[in-house]
């Protein structure tokens, strides 16, 4: 995963939790806006979310989190 979106993603996780607390849950697709403007990003992001680490489709915002910042895959 490049590292913009790898950062993007923490960013994201980062304030979910501060809004919502540590239970809170999201999909890959939190990463995006509602417009599909990048279509290689998004495949990006699903096939780290779906291939690489077999996530189910809403996760942990705090397991997301740890995964990348402790597993850069």
């Amino acid at each position: 995963m490049r590292q913009v979106l790898r950062q993007k993603a923490i960013d994201i996780c980062d304030a979910k939790i501060a809004q919502k607390g540590a239970q809170v849950g999201l999909s890959f697709y939190a990463f995006f806006a509602n417009k599909n403007d990048d279509p290689d990003l998004l495949m990006e992001a699903a096939t780290w979310w779906i291939k690489t680490h077999k996530l189910d489709h809403f996760e942990k915002a705090t397991k997301i989190r740890a995964l990348l910042t402790n597993n850069p895959a």
